[in-house]
């Protein structure tokens, strides 16, 4: 616990650095590119056409039924998932590599090592935000207007980043002392694509698969920002059971990321 109330202590400390260098990183990694921060949008777009053309195909582009009797065209709940799936997963391996790949430049300075994959999330959260935006427009010109229940976005999102925050204390700090762990889970976020509610429905399977896959946080995550989109209710009060689950699961992640990172980060400088 004690190491917990550090980390949280050297975030809220460090918060306006953690914003101005988040934007610097996203600026500079970009700089060289023609497009610029285009580049930022056109892939997730490029991805979501890429997925809608073959999984649509696949489903004969039928509709998709997000709550009985109410079906949306399968584009619109795709994009609904897979904006929140690339925040996630991007998110997840910047803050995979975030600090062995500036050990050098911290060795030089005195800066809590704790912030490090915040920073590395906060640049991929302002291009959430963008596209997040975007697809309200979307929607908005899609004819799903925007209702009271869109309000819950702001939940969800402060939800997503404290998922990937904790998840990254803990991988940043392991990738830090062996890199294979940086591969692996990179291949494993490849694979949970699949087995997350982004590309189909797992109500096509039979019990008891759907309630264990929904075991995965993701499912809370993405199924929380379909409703907030599509207005179809409040989704952590009605499932109110597995809010409590995701942020029990949050929290250990997080008292386990924060215990492990206070741990070895004194060491981090012994893997130069």
């Amino acid at each position: 616990m004690k190491s917990a109330v550090t980390v949280i202590k050297e975030l809220i400390e460090n918060f306006y650095l953690v914003r101005r260098l988040s934007m610097y990183e996203l600026k500079s990694k970009n700089k060289s590119n023609y497009l610029g921060m285009t580049w930022e949008f056109l892939n997730p777009l490029i991805q979501i056409l890429i997925y809608w053309f073959v999984f649509g195909s696949i489903r004969q582009r039928a509709g998709i039924e997000v709550v009985p009797g109410y079906e949306v065209p399968f584009i619109y709940w795709l994009l609904g998932g897979f904006i929140l799936w690339t925040f996630f997963y991007q998110s997840t391996i910047q803050g995979s590599k975030s600090i062995y790949t500036r050990l050098r430049m911290l060795s030089r300075m005195n800066f809590p090592m704790s912030v490090i994959p915040a920073i590395a999330i906060f640049s991929q959260f302002y291009t959430h935000v963008v596209l997040l935006g975007a697809t309200f427009l979307i929607f908005q010109l899609g004819g799903f207007y925007v209702s009271v229940y869109f309000l819950q976005v702001i939940y969800f999102i402060v939800a997503s980043f404290s998922l990937v925050f904790a998840i990254s204390l803990i991988t940043s700090t392991l990738s830090t002392i062996i890199r294979d762990v940086h591969m692996f889970l990179n291949a494993t976020l490849r694979m949970l694509l699949y087995l997350s509610p982004v590309l189909w429905q797992f109500s096509i399977l039979e019990e008891p698969l759907p309630t264990i896959l929904k075991v995965n946080p993701l499912y809370y995550l993405i199924e929380g920002y379909r409703s907030a989109l599509f207005g179809t209710g409040w989704y952590f009060l009605e499932h109110w059971q597995y809010s409590l689950y995701f942020w029990g699961v949050v929290i250990i992640l997080f008292l386990l990321g924060a215990k492990i990172h206070v741990k070895f980060r004194r060491h981090f400088i012994d893997y130069l």
